[in-house]
């Protein structure tokens, strides 16, 4: 293997490394944090019928990452109902949605450490687009980066409290 071949290789690996260490280990704790805090009711307020509750960003963001990753890169078979996500409006109990996520966030983790980094560049067709595998993981990413942010601000605008990821005075998360 050439030089170049190898550093391709392990920026790959590092890649898929990274990504999944973003899900499960920076996105899921937040939200986990967010959830116990919230009552099942506040899980499904919504701010008007334009928004989206807590509940259908969870639904959501397992929809999502099933299709694009378990199915997309992983080969799964896909069947998303994308519309059911945004459409629930029964209470799903705050320790269900927590199992469906992790849960689905384990089997995320699995695709993606059994995922082999040479076919980063190959094309599957995912939510009816043409994309490279790179771009699949990459979107789901930052797409699970973007609702978390939103159930973050929906918690902290229904709790009035600090969520406390962060001990600024030593610069690093806190443990739960």
């Amino acid at each position: 293997m050439s030089d170049s071949s190898t550093v391709s290789s392990t920026v790959s690996q590092a890649f898929i490394a990274r990504a999944s260490a973003f899900l499960t280990g920076d996105y899921l704790p937040k939200i986990e944090r967010c959830l116990e805090k919230l009552t099942d009711d506040q899980i499904w307020w919504r701010a008007n019928e334009e928004s989206n509750s807590i509940g259908n960003l969870i639904l959501h963001l397992c929809g999502n990452v099933r299709q694009w990753i378990i199915c997309g890169v992983g080969g799964q078979p896909d069947n998303r109902n994308r519309d059911a996500e945004f459409a629930q409006r029964g209470v799903i109990a705050r320790d269900e949605l927590l199992t469906l996520l992790r849960s689905t966030l384990a089997e995320v983790d699995t695709t993606l450490r059994t995922f082999d980094p040479s076919q980063l560049l190959e094309h599957r067709k995912i939510q009816g687009n043409d994309v490279e595998l790179l771009y699949a993981i990459f979107h789901v990413t930052e797409h699970f980066s973007m609702h978390t942010g939103q159930i973050i601000l929906l918690t902290k605008l229904l709790t009035a409290s600090d969520l406390r990821f962060y001990d600024f005075e030593v610069d690093a998360p806190i443990e739960r």
